[in-house]
């Protein structure tokens, strides 16, 4: 009976300690690092715990594959060409929105 006692205890704060470990604190740091992550930038260490918490975490699962695809569809699409004046009134837009002269 002990053992089964045991058992129970161990389930029953397996959830508590997977909650306490994807806080949202705990995803916005995941998050920062997704991007070196997918970038093979990171040591094993990191990784291994971005595995874990994207494995435990579905919404970051769901960003990172996301992330993913957005990376591979700009790898692999042409960049649009752009004439001067479109640079120019692009740039004045961004200049403008950034507060920026």
């Amino acid at each position: 009976m002990a053992q089964g006692n045991t058992s129970k205890r161990q389930r029953s704060s397996a959830p508590t300690q997977r909650k306490q470990a994807h806080g949202k604190a705990h995803c916005l740091r995941i998050l920062r690092q997704l991007s070196a992550y997918i970038d093979d930038e990171l040591s094993g260490d990191i990784c291994d715990e971005i595995r874990r918490h994207l494995g435990a975490c579905p919404n970051c699962e769901t960003f990172v594959t996301s992330l993913r695809q957005t990376v591979s569809l700009c790898r692999h699409n042409p960049s649009p060409t752009l004439s001067a004046a479109s640079r120019a009134v692009m740039r004045k837009k961004i200049l403008e929105t950034t507060g920026t002269r």
